[in-house]
């Protein structure tokens, strides 16, 4: 687990990789047409189970206080994608900016599968 760290006059604030991409997660849960974050089979299990992994279909790399992150998501069919895709980078970037202090480079969607309801 990699760690972003912080330093101001009162110490280090440090935050994990994962605090960041459950940020980003919940984020993007908030918009309307995303019908769930696209995980690999062991967060699938474990999902089934009730245990949220609220990073899973999530990767991010920090560097120099800069997130860099790719979202692999389902949506609805019948939804905008460029809508979508669009809200769902503005809401990510300012959930993480204005949460964690961090900056945002790149915010890329990956859409994995359309479900029907």
């Amino acid at each position: 687990m990699n760690e972003e760290y912080n330093i101001n006059e009162a110490g280090d604030i440090k935050i994990s990789d994962d605090v960041v991409a459950s940020i980003a997660g919940l984020a993007t849960s908030e918009v309307e047409g995303v019908t769930s974050i696209a995980g690999h089979i062991t967060s699938e299990i474990v999902g089934k189970f009730g245990v949220k992994n609220l990073s899973k279909g999530i990767k991010l790399s920090i560097e120099n206080g800069v997130v860099s992150i790719d979202l692999y998501i389902n949506i609805r069919y019948g939804c905008s994608i460029p809508k979508i895709t669009a809200q769902i980078q503005d809401k990510v970037k300012n959930a993480i900016e204005s949460m964690t202090g961090l900056k945002t480079s790149d915010i890329t969607i990956h859409i994995v599968d359309i479900e029907i309801k």
